[in-house]
């Protein structure tokens, strides 16, 4: 049993939401409808396991504003953080929160804000 299930991150424009976490992550994200007016790119995922995506169309869209607080989600950026935000600026994002590391072996993780305005957290073991 997972605390997560699923996660949707919301995008206005989910052909450059998708372009920038594939640039971000290194990983292709598999497009998808549902129904007529929500599209999602979803983010790679062994099964069963936790899974989530981009969505873009009626009712999902970032807030107006990147929250300092609230919900947030960590995104795997294995095998390696420093990879991932060195692709950052040139993908169209933005350092929120520098690297930090965890204590006892936990990893490392950093805030981002994404190309269309949402906080993210990304985490890799080292």
């Amino acid at each position: 049993m997972h605390a997560i299930d699923w996660f949707e991150i919301p995008a206005r424009d989910i052909d450059r939401a998708q372009r920038f976490y594939e640039r971000l992550l290194g990983a292709t994200l598999r497009r998808e409808s549902m129904g007529p007016e929500k599209t999602l790119a979803v983010f790679p995922y062994a099964e069963p396991g936790v899974g989530g995506c981009l969505m873009s169309g009626p009712g999902m869209a970032p807030a107006a504003t990147p929250a300092a607080a609230g919900t947030l989600v960590y995104l795997n950026a294995a095998p390696s953080l420093d990879a991932a935000l060195g692709r950052l600026e040139g993908a169209g994002g933005r350092l929120v929160t520098p690297k930090v590391t965890l204590p006892d072996g936990m990893g490392v993780f950093a805030h981002i804000e994404d190309s269309e305005g949402n906080r993210v957290g990304l985490h890799a073991p080292a």
